[in-house]
């Protein structure tokens, strides 16, 4: 590869949400290690990229999801038109080499235009089950990059393109798996970590409370709980976990997210492809309840990673109730040995350098087209 082809910036389009955000910035470390130059492309709600030290440009297009009505339809598909333009233009002036998407609409005008100029493109997907916006966006890059062995919604004609390499996961969170895992801490407590995503879930407010309150006294006096709340629930949450004597510590948002993980001995989360991904590199094991309006259900099939795996449980949210999720965690407490099995099964399920393993496969596809004498 010559001079100016390393000089030229490798760019990062994502999706405004943690999911997309958090696997890019994997992927950003790992590259600016390597001294490559980057450059990221998301929409108005890619602000989190912000909030890392990344020490590059952060450009912002126009983009929405041209799904709904009609008139959100065609409100959709012209802000993604003005996106594909304001990509293009970027992508020229600052002379990309390759484009890296992952998911989102927000990445789409930018892989499309990367696609029409002629770069070599990649998408990574994240979930068990392809994403709208990457299935649309299959047909035309070089490579799809996946996080699970079987993931649904890959076209036959694209399977070719498919390559396993995990998701990345952000270097603070991979680095837990070295401390050793304990059900029960020094005190024979259980601690348990509750989040629902950015902006908390309210089921979890409304069960998981209710949930460890109900336990027997002599159960319920070894629960410390870390729970993500929504503020609208705070004051209902923080009265029954104060009512019943529980040790609790509640927040809207983590900023230490990493240190809280760390200290948990059980997760009630979500599935999130993120949310999947962290557990397993961290070898958490996990209560997962998967939110029953995502787009193809595609938590539920993430969820079934871990639980096929005995690495965790899953309970569809029409069934997680007060009384289910107490005898759950009765149960964990009275037989710890459940949670140090399920921690070893998860650890298997780690995929070793997702983020080094994409760096490698845009440099490589970089190379082929230097070495074919093709220029964009």
């Amino acid at each position: 590869m010559s001079f100016l082809e390393e000089s030229r910036p490798i760019i990062l389009a994502a999706g405004g949400t943690g999911g997309h955000i958090y696997p890019a910035i994997s992927v950003a470390r790992a590259l600016i290690k390597r001294t490559r130059n980057i450059a990221i492309i998301t929409d108005d709600r890619g602000t989190l990229f912000s909030q890392y030290d990344l020490n590059t440009d952060i450009h912002y297009i126009k983009a929405s999801s041209p799904s709904g009505g009609l008139l959100r339809k065609l409100i959709g598909l012209g802000l993604l038109g003005v996106g594909f333009f304001q990509a293009r233009s970027i992508l020229k002036k600052i002379q990309a080499v390759a484009v890296i998407g992952f998911g989102g609409y927000p990445s789409v005008p930018t892989m499309c235009a990367a696609a029409q100029i002629g770069l070599p493109t990649i998408i990574h997907e994240q979930n068990a089950v392809m994403g709208r916006a990457n299935r649309f966006l299959a047909p035309t890059v070089k490579k799809i990059a996946v996080s699970y062995d079987q993931v649904k919604g890959i076209s036959p004609k694209a399977i070719s393109k498919v390559i396993q390499t995990g998701n990345p996961v952000r270097e603070e969170i991979s680095k837990i798996r070295d401390k050793v895992y304990t059900a029960l801490d020094s005190k024979g407590k259980l601690n348990v970590l509750v989040f629902g995503g950015s902006q908390g879930a309210q089921i979890l407010s409304k069960v998981v409370p209710s949930a460890i309150a109900a336990l027997p006294k002599n159960k319920r006096s070894r629960v410390v709980v870390t729970q993500q709340c929504p503020p609208g629930d705070m004051d209902v949450v923080k009265s029954l976990y104060k009512t019943a004597n529980i040790q609790s510590d509640l927040r809207p948002y983590f900023n230490d997210m990493p240190d809280r993980l760390s200290a948990a001995s059980l997760v009630i989360s979500r599935a999130g492809a993120s949310t999947i991904s962290e557990l397993v590199a961290a070898k958490r094991p996990a209560i997962l309840v998967p939110y029953p309006h995502a787009t193809d259900d595609h938590q539920t099939a993430n969820a079934v990673a871990i639980t096929s795996s005995s690495a965790g449980w899953c309970i569809s949210e029409d069934k997680f109730t007060i009384e289910r999720l107490k005898l759950k965690i009765q149960q964990l407490i009275e037989n710890p040995s459940l949670l140090n099995d399920a921690a070893d099964n998860i650890k298997d399920l780690y995929k070793f350098n997702a983020a080094e393993t994409l760096a490698d496969i845009l440099e490589n596809t970089i190379n082929q087209r230097a070495n074919s004498g093709v220029v964009a």
